[in-house]
């Protein structure tokens, strides 16, 4: 298409007008729609279309990867927008996640140009190009205040044909969406449009079109609501507003303030601080655990949602106003935000916490500054510096009443290494005020770990306690058990031990299987005794197809089946592993880090870490165990990755088995496998 030579404005009034004259007929001379308003919504379109056109680029990629995160990419052209005269376009990122080995760009005029990706906005999810060009016509933006919930919005790319824009029409569905980063659409928006325009009748860009997910950050987020009538696109005034920075080849990072909620609950929740973390911008401006954020850039906030909903779009050296309350005070502050903060680092008292029957003080309660009971402390640890012995009870922590395990690991994990901490013990009846100076957390395992006395139930009290309304319920099953799945070809296998007390709480370990063997006798064998020893409930998932192995689809299966077994029997949620061999290991991986809320172990079996690690976060406990045979092919890699885990501040072990070939670890490391889960709960 070719600009027609008219006033953009004029187009908006022109069919005001005509809407004008329409309803000041009489209804009777009315045509549903009329052939005018037809015509007139027909031009308005078309003059907007060739409004934007000649800022539109095709875009053409070759070579790289076929496929990311089990997504399959496409090869086909996209669309970019030109956003500076001199050869800058931006795009959807989305469309160079295959990191190909060269991009071209084809202008309106039919030049075929070679283009380097520069920079990437990581927030807005979109890549700034560069082609070796002048006089190139730079996208009109709409001023972002204009922008109304209802008006018209095209959807209009350069990826079917290269002579001639794509276009797709709907309205303006609403604004500052995706935590105040997007304008949404119902304009039917397809990956071949990603990095295309939305504009306004007028031919102005209202934004830039990007999948988004408002659950979701990754690469391919959003991507499965293609032409469903949800649609995104960042606001071309928030690109050009952070365009020279992306010029200088410079990626942008989210903001980050550094400090988390109390509350996990984002719009029911209060705004009052967990942990304001260390050396943060949050920290270095005076601000403590147990704050109330007020307002931020002067909005006022009273849910973590409308927090994040005003953090969302912030990028790496933005200010931020912050007003918090504490007690009575009020305090205020203005931070620059920054992209990294230093890793988290829990730390180490070396003591492992009694698993007490329900009632007495135990994980799961007790009376109130009861204590926890300590059932092992490590050797040369700070708790052993200071003289704490099992079956001391710690009853208080930095002037904090200790209840429970929970409360008591948090509590540690709030202090850094080499800091001092207050601890007061009861022994014998008599109380002792003791200061400890914690330490990382160690690489290695405690060789000789003592197993966790668990009381033998009377059958009376084998039930839990909603098993035991109405009677006759069933008991829970123990033992070795097994269940097919209905609605899909997935099932699971079983083993609870024997002498399970519902009083107790157990570890849970997720077994999943390589492709082509389910080993499900080799870990039942393996493991059955050192599950009934350290109270270790095992099960194993199954992959529709056995042969092929897991497929990303299978994910919430896996996830359901696990918090299903954790809802039946007495689980302790700070142990639940996920454990992979050989080829399972990058799906246990992925589900391990997508699930940091239900998965606080990840144990693989010859094999390795196969996705970054996300930053170790104090609400994520997650730790890792690395394990293979001396022979194995793996070892150097897997030796290295854990030190890299233990660089970035995660609980990470290595255990190298002697001798041992590319295979599932044997009794030596089933032993070392066994007590690394029975040592997660050490604070």
């Amino acid at each position: 298409m070719t600009a027609i030579g008219c006033r953009p404005s004029a187009i908006g009034r022109a069919i005001a007008n005509l809407l004008l004259i329409l309803l000041c007929q009489p209804a009777w001379s009315w045509q549903s729609p009329t052939r005018e308003l037809e015509e007139a919504e027909e031009q308005a379109f078309k003059r907007a279309v060739s409004q934007v056109a000649p800022s539109l680029v095709r875009i053409e990629t070759v070579g790289g990867l076929d496929q990311v995160q089990n997504f399959l990419l496409g090869n086909g052209p996209t669309t970019g927008v030109i956003v500076s005269a001199d050869g800058y376009v931006i795009s959807s990122s989305f469309n160079f996640l295959s990191k190909p080995a060269s991009i071209l760009v084809t202008t309106t005029d039919g030049k075929r140009l070679a283009a380097k990706a520069i920079a990437n906005d990581t927030v807005r999810m979109l890549t700034l190009l560069k082609v070796d060009a002048e006089g190139l016509v730079p996208a009109r933006p709409t001023a972002k205040p204009s922008i109304r919930v209802g008006q018209w919005a095209i959807a209009v790319g350069r990826a079917l044909d290269a002579n001639a824009p794509n276009v797709s029409v709907g309205i303006v569905s609403a604004v500052n969406r995706v935590w105040g980063k997007a304008i949404q659409t119902d304009a039917k928006v397809s990956p071949v449009n990603y990095g295309g325009a939305l504009v306004d009748v007028d031919g102005s860009v209202l934004g830039v079109l990007v999948p988004l997910s408002p659950q979701d950050n990754s690469p391919v987020a959003g991507v499965e609501w293609y032409d469903s009538g949800i649609g995104f696109a960042i606001p071309l005034a928030d690109v050009l507003a952070t365009l020279d920075r992306l010029k200088q080849g410079k990626d942008l990072r989210l903001g980050l303030a550094g400090f988390n909620f109390a509350s996990t609950d984002l719009y029911g929740g209060d705004t009052k601080i967990d942990r304001v973390r260390y050396d943060s911008p949050m920290y270095r401006a005076g601000f403590k655990d147990g704050d109330l954020i007020l307002e931020l850039d002067g909005h006022k906030v009273t849910r973590p949602a409308q927090v994040r909903h005003v953090l969302g779009s912030k990028i790496e050296g933005d200010k931020l106003a912050i007003s918090i309350k504490r007690g009575e005070e009020t305090k205020r502050a203005d931070l620059t935000l920054v992209a990294e903060l230093p890793p988290f680092e829990a730390g180490f008292l070396g003591v492992l916490p009694t698993r007490e029957k329900v009632g007495s003080g135990s994980t799961e309660g007790g009376a109130a500054g009861d204590g926890v009971g300590v059932r092992w402390v490590y050797p040369d640890s700070p708790a052993a510096k200071i003289g704490l012995k099992p079956r001391d009870r710690i009853i208080k922590f930095r002037d904090q009443s200790i209840t429970s395990a929970a409360q008591l690991i948090d509590q540690v994990s709030r202090v850094r290494p080499a800091e001092k901490a207050a601890v007061i013990i009861r022994r014998d009846g008599k109380e002792q005020s003791l200061e400890a100076t914690l330490v990382g957390y160690p690489a290695d395992l405690p060789k000789d770990l003592p197993t966790s006395a668990i009381e033998a139930v009377a059958d009376a009290e084998s039930k839990t306690p909603d098993d035991n309304k109405g009677g006759e319920a069933e008991k829970l099953r123990t033992g070795r058990f097994a269940e097919e799945v209905a609605e899909s070809k997935n099932a699971w296998w079983a083993f609870v031990p024997e002498s399970y007390n519902p009083a107790y709480a157990y570890s849970l370990l997720a077994w999943l299987h390589p492709p082509g063997d389910t080993l499900e006798a080799t870990v039942y064998d393996s493991w059955k005794l050192e599950a009934e020893r350290r109270g270790i409930i095992l099960l194993g998932l199954k992959a529709a197809n056995i042969n092929s192995g897991w497929q990303a689809n299978e994910a919430e299966f896996v996830h359901e089946t696990v918090v299903s077994f954790q809802k039946k029997y007495s689980v302790d949620t700070g142990r639940i592993v996920l454990h992979g061999y050989d080829k399972s290991g990058p799906f246990a991986t992925h589900l391990a880090f997508k699930h940091r809320d239900l998965f606080r172990g990840l144990l693989l079996a010859a094999s390795a870490v196969a996705e970054r690690p996300p930053e170790n976060l104090p609400e994520y406990r997650l730790q890792f165990q690395l394990i293979c045979g001396s022979k194995d092919p793996a070892h150097a890699t897997l030796e290295k990755m854990a030190k890299s885990l233990q660089g970035i501040k995660y609980p990470a072990n290595f255990t190298s088995l002697s001798d041992l070939e590319h295979r599932y670890p044997n009794a030596e490391g089933i032993d070392a496998m066994a007590r690394w889960i029975d040592s997660l709960d050490r604070l």
